[in-house]
């Protein structure tokens, strides 16, 4: 942060806040390098993103497809064939997902397709919309016309959905008929594959929030990403997963800016 004067220095402190600066400089000892170490973070973060955004659209995708053949249908999400039943946060979460694909669906339409919509909205009333329906009633009524595809339905839903499949409450109807499949070797279980979902899942949400991740969390979250690239799906010819030798060059530079980050904060503790 040499580039900054003092000045210039105070006013960067005032924007990013002194609560959210408390960490980093009791880190690094200094106000300006708590702001230093600060951007340092940001940019490891952009690094854990990368690998994050990989790994959670692998697996959502994987999960799709050995659900799809496990209950022989492509609409397994919406409406399970029995003696299946969602969970009842799932089912909230598929019925909000749907809701939010809808929105996302209506805000592309024109007006002339919204319009459109009254057709199926108001069928009893001739396609014809009330006329003192107030102008949310009438967005609602027409989002609800809309029939959007699972793919879109898959795509609201969240880290936190797909992580939720592998716990204890899905062991006998998800875990072990399909989902084993998606981590094929004999040796994994469904609580270790939990438990680094659930680390992945952690860090991102702190990502998202632009928190800091270092230390054990930091450890936790690269053994996350490690055995989720080695264990999802199945080896070739060379010992790798596709997705492991996809993702070997995000991972190499991840792990090049966590080793840079321990050794700088080692070097902190040092000097304090």
């Amino acid at each position: 942060m040499d580039h900054l004067n003092d000045e210039e220095l105070a006013a960067v402190a005032a924007l990013l806040s002194s609560e959210r600066l408390s960490t980093f400089e009791r880190l690094a000892g200094s106000n300006r390098g708590a702001i230093a170490l600060h951007q340092e973070m940001l940019r490891l973060a952009a690094a854990l993103m990368t690998v994050t955004a990989v790994v959670e659209i692998a697996l959502r995708n994987a999960v799709c497809d050995r659900l799809t053949e496990h209950f022989g249908t492509a609409d397994w999400l919406r409406n399970p064939p029995a003696p299946f039943a969602w969970g009842g946060e799932e089912r909230e979460k598929i019925i909000s997902a749907e809701k939010s694909a809808r929105q996302a669906a209506y805000a592309k339409h024109t007006q002339e397709q919204k319009r459109a919509l009254d057709a199926i909205a108001f069928r009893k009333r001739g396609g014809v919309a009330p006329s003192a329906l107030p102008y949310d009633a009438l967005v609602k009524a027409r989002q609800a016309a809309i029939q959007v595809p699972m793919g879109q339905v898959v795509a609201q839903l969240t880290m936190y959905f797909w992580k939720r499949l592998f716990s204890p409450d899905y062991e006998q109807t998800l875990w072990r008929p399909a989902l084993k499949r998606v981590f094929p070797y004999k040796t994994i279980s469904r609580p270790e594959v939990a438990r680094h979902l659930e680390a992945i899942y952690q860090s991102r949400n702190r990502i998202a929030h632009h928190e800091p991740v270092y230390g054990r969390r930091l450890a936790e979250t690269e053994a996350a990403f490690d055995f989720v690239a080695r264990h999802l799906g199945s080896r070739g010819g060379d010992g790798a997963t596709p997705l492991e030798k996809l993702l070997q060059p995000e991972i190499a530079e991840l792990r090049d800016r966590s080793n840079e980050m321990r050794g700088r904060l080692i070097a902190l503790q040092g000097v304090r």
